[in-house]
């Protein structure tokens, strides 16, 4: 396996895993690899610095992945919250409706119980789960 850095037409940086390097070509050719930050297929190997793991450092590489990984939740968060439809504790029920074609296909988000996420998915209704950050007034 492979990790590679991404970027999208939109400068978007994201890493992705594949089985070798003729795997991302094959997959960024038929544009299969999307960005998880605005869906844009156009990407392209980004220029990477080598992991060389001395022991030195592990820490500090750590905390600036793990920030890197908040910084890339917000920013999805963001695009989310200004492409679709907040539809709280609704979600489940309005996801049903626009499965079903009782009402107008559009973009949605909100919150669903466990039990709902694994009905929905027995119904064959698609969906993605994505862990939702909580903003502080501080």
């Amino acid at each position: 396996m492979v990790v590679y850095d991404v970027r999208c037409s939109h400068d978007h940086v994201f890493e992705a895993w594949f089985p070798d390097s003729s795997a991302f070509e094959a997959q960024a050719k038929k544009r299969e690899i999307s960005c998880p930050v605005c869906g844009d297929v156009r990407v392209e190997r980004a220029p990477m610095a080598p992991n060389v793991s001395t022991g030195k450092g592990d820490a500090a590489r750590r905390k600036e992945l793990a920030a890197h990984a908040v910084r890339m939740l917000t920013n999805m968060q963001a695009f989310i919250e200004k492409n679709a439809d907040n539809v709280g504790p609704r979600f489940a029920e309005e996801a049903r409706k626009i499965h079903y074609g009782e009402t107008s296909t559009r973009n949605i988000y909100g919150r669903a119980t466990d039990q709902e996420a694994a009905e929905m998915k027995d119904e064959g209704i698609e969906f993605g789960e994505i862990p939702w950050r909580h903003r502080s007034d501080a």
